[in-house]
């Protein structure tokens, strides 16, 4: 069990890049959530983000049971999950509207830049689902940050299609 947790916490090896492990999670996490969207389109995004998350939360809870470091860097698949929901308000759209998901590129750049942002500065409700210092928490601080950075996606979208090109 603990190599099957070790290969989904560090997202098949991922975390164990250097430096910056979050950051090769959140840009690993980009072309599988793709993957996703192809398969399913936003529904299968859905799906895969909730399932990565339990998964998540049970890899992160045998990685760390030795009662070492509560999130050791090489964990990963919180930002897998994180990345996941930044994009989802680009999975939507381009479901809904039969779009290439490719064609929303500008969304993709900003769902990276603003996930790690807020991943890296934790701010308000990130750093206190971080400070819970268990699995949850490990995996929910992510979750947050994803979905701050898909509010930052939305605003940009909404300023870029309707305030400037209405």
């Amino acid at each position: 069990m603990t190599v099957l947790a070790t290969l989904l916490g560090t997202f098949a090896g991922v975390g164990y890049l250097k430096p910056a492990p979050g950051t090769w999670g959140s840009l690993a996490a980009l072309p599988v959530a793709w993957a996703f969207h192809q398969l399913g389109g936003f529904p299968m995004l859905i799906v895969a983000t909730a399932a990565f998350f339990i998964l998540g939360v049970w890899a992160t809870t045998i990685m760390t049971e030795t009662g070492g470091e509560h999130d050791p860097s090489e964990i990963v698949m919180d930002e897998v999950v994180g990345q996941f929901i930044a994009i989802m308000p680009l999975s939507y759209p381009a479901w809904s509207m039969d779009i290439d998901i490719l064609a929303l590129w500008p969304g993709w750049i900003a769902a990276f830049f603003f996930f790690r942002l807020f991943d890296i500065l934790k701010p308000g409700p990130v750093g206190m689902a971080d400070r819970r210092k268990d699995p949850v928490g490990v995996m929910l601080d992510d979750v947050i940050a994803g979905a701050m950075a898909a509010v930052c996606v939305l605003v940009l979208g909404v300023l870029y299609h309707v305030v400037l090109f209405s």
